[in-house]
């Protein structure tokens, strides 16, 4: 797949009147830590005119964490040329972030309540607590997947 491809929006209907804030990304990134700060700016640079600002700030943050979370704890991150995808939904009432990681055999996804002087786990943590919607599964074949939805407010 060429580079252009991954990011190019999934076919949005031309419809009299359509919103041109909502549309579907993909993008893959490799399963590194540099591609934290890339998924997030690749984000931000995505909804940054199509969410009020708090929504945005929220979105940005729980992608981080996920991703994040992709690099540390799954296959992605620990065999060489590991690989994650991230969907991004925009709708109408709100924005749905998918992301896509080799899976692991030593870990799931899981909330737990961090310690007040811990540097680490509070990724699942901040996605239950902010987000409106949260899970993850596990498909053999596409790997494993934890997606979060946040609601569309204003400013």
């Amino acid at each position: 797949m060429r580079p252009e491809e991954r990011i190019r929006p999934h076919a949005v209907p031309e419809v009299p009147g359509a919103d041109a804030r909502h549309g579907s990304w993909r993008r893959e990134f490799p399963g590194e830590e540099s591609s934290v700060p890339a998924a997030r700016a690749w984000a931000h640079g995505l909804l940054a005119v199509r969410l009020a600002p708090g929504t945005l700030d929220d979105v940005v943050l729980l992608l981080s964490e996920v991703v994040t979370n992709a690099v540390a704890h799954s296959d992605s991150g620990r065999t060489a040329g590991g690989r994650m995808t991230v969907h991004v939904t925009r709708d109408r009432k709100s924005v749905h972030v998918e992301v896509t990681d080799d899976g692991s055999a030593t870990s799931v996804p899981a909330v737990r309540v961090p310690e007040a002087d811990s540097d680490g786990g509070r990724g699942l943590w901040l996605v239950d607590l902010l987000a409106t919607a949260w899970g993850s599964h596990h498909d053999d074949e596409a790997g494993r997947s934890v997606w979060f939805e946040v609601a569309e407010r204003s400013g």
